[in-house]
């Protein structure tokens, strides 16, 4: 999927959207990412937060580590 349909697709999911309190925690997170400089966050996390996303993400690279993400939102219901 290209940049102009990923738009459109967007485009579209938030026209349907009523709920004005979601649509404005959506423009929030919108402007916010939009000017936040590339790798703020990693360099927000302390050095023990930062290996432990690197070693999930290891660990991720295992298929028999993944969870199908059907049964995780089976156990969120």
């Amino acid at each position: 999927m290209g940049t102009i349909e990923l738009k459109s697709n967007l485009h579209k999911i938030i026209d349907s959207i009523e709920d004005e309190q979601l649509l404005r925690a959506i423009s929030r997170f919108l402007e916010k990412r939009k000017s936040a400089e590339d790798g703020l966050l990693w360099k927000e996390l302390t050095d023990e937060q930062k290996k432990e996303v690197l070693q999930a993400y290891e660990e991720s690279e295992d298929k028999a580590n993944l969870i199908n993400d059907k049964d995780i939102w089976n156990e969120l219901k």
